[in-house]
């Protein structure tokens, strides 16, 4: 009786253990962090009819099979081969502005491919730094720091002129997170983001939450709509603040859908979309509408201050790869030059994003037996 005990309580034991270990390995090894190694035998199911599973083939299937686990993942915010002749084109754009400062990114998630000008320059964030915002409130979601639908009470302090509607709400007013967060995104309200910047911690706790993103130019120094531009960030950091969340990197599979329903709901689609659709030889009209014809969609969030403009966004291609851009152009006050240059580089773009036609299936040849 006693040895029986002992064999069961060991087997509970061994269960106990095995099943943490794999529910806090499966998501790594899901997410592509963690591969498992080729030497564990494959099940029986799973190999080509008449191997077995000490077969002298085994250690080429499991890699075959990774290789495939690798080709499904979504990418990573990596760097590999530049795309010269647009880095060379943005800079022959710029260059013609040369009173315009200007900071632009574009990464192809799926193979690295990238072009750049000036990606790490610090420059006035305008309303682009909410999309940041919003990545850092999901993460206390995601971490049951937050909840989706917790109230947060207007003040004074809070309120915050120019775009939304929430500042004209009496004092003491209480909007649900998702509401704020929504309409920080498709309103640009600037109270919603106040509304999240101080529930998510303040200022100081928003910018320690930026730098563990790896946003090193992305600093909140005041309360929005911050007509100074005080506010900062990079064309690197804004499109890294959406890699992030579309890899998988950070926020779990429910808060990520979270981040593009609201992301989706942005308005404003003239910079990016705008210019991106002009580079496709797109017509007038809505940019989004047509753009989703053609088979694109661009996840975006613009700013606009009148001395600084900026637009980043997710770029979903017709054929299922993905990019992130940025672009941020700071000058004169209210100048229509900046925007066209955000347009004009976003343009530039469309030939290296468009994918090349889908080769038409293989016919079977078909076999005729004699009669």
């Amino acid at each position: 009786m006693r040895l029986v005990v002992r064999l069961v309580l060991m087997g509970i034991g061994l269960g106990v253990i095995t099943g943490s270990a794999l529910k806090i390995l499966a998501p790594q090894v899901k997410q592509g962090r963690l591969s498992l190694p080729v030497s564990i035998p494959l099940p029986s199911w799973l190999l080509p009819k008449g191997a077995s599973t000490d077969s002298p083939n085994q250690q080429q299937l499991n890699n075959s099979i990774n290789r495939k686990r690798q080709a499904l993942l979504p990418g990573r915010f990596q760097t590999k081969n530049e795309i010269t002749n647009l880095s060379a084109r943005w800079q022959e754009l710029a260059a013609q502005q040369p009173d315009l400062q200007v900071s632009a990114f574009m990464l192809v998630l799926d193979n690295g491919n990238y072009a750049e000008l000036d990606p790490d320059r610090a420059l006035p964030a305008a309303s682009s730094i909410k999309t940041p915002i919003l990545l850092a409130a999901l993460e206390l979601v995601d971490n049951g720091q937050l909840s989706w639908n917790e109230p947060l009470k207007l003040t004074k302090e809070l309120q915050g002129g120019g775009s939304g509607w929430m500042a004209s709400r009496p004092l003491g007013s209480r909007f649900p997170t998702h509401e704020v967060a929504t309409e920080m995104i498709r309103v640009s309200d600037n109270t919603a983001t106040n509304l999240l910047i101080q529930r998510i911690g303040g200022k100081e706790v928003v910018n320690e939450h930026f730098a563990l993103l790896g946003l090193s130019s992305t600093i909140v120094n005041n309360w929005l709509p911050d007509l100074e531009g005080t506010n900062t960030t990079s064309a690197r950091d804004l499109a890294r603040s959406l890699a992030l969340v579309d890899t998988g990197e950070v926020l779990s599979l429910r808060t990520r859908d979270l981040f593009r329903e609201v992301m989706s709901t942005s308005r404003s689609n003239r910079l990016l979309p705008g210019g991106l659709l002009k580079g496709l030889g797109g017509t007038q009209g809505a940019p989004d509408e047509i753009l989703l014809v053609k088979g694109y969609r661009v996840f975006n969030k613009t700013g606009d201050i009148g001395i600084a403009y900026a637009d980043a966004g997710l770029i979903e291609m017709p054929d299922g790869t993905r990019a992130v851009a940025g672009f941020l152009v700071k000058g004169p006050f209210n100048d229509p030059r900046s925007t066209e240059l955000i347009r004009d580089m976003a343009a530039a773009m469309a030939p290296v994003l468009r994918p090349k036609p889908a080769a038409p299936p293989a016919i079977p040849a078909i076999s005729r037996q004699p009669s």
